[in-house]
């Protein structure tokens, strides 16, 4: 549950993120999955 969890954030995360914002995208998303477990 938890991989397909973070699949699917990533994938969120990688169609609505331009290749500057990749970055702050990718530490947005470790906050959020650290904060969710």
């Amino acid at each position: 549950m938890t991989r397909l969890l973070f699949i699917t954030l990533a994938l969120a995360l990688a169609s609505c993120s331009t290749v500057e914002g990749v970055g702050k995208d990718i530490s947005a998303g470790a906050r959020t999955v650290r904060n969710a477990l």
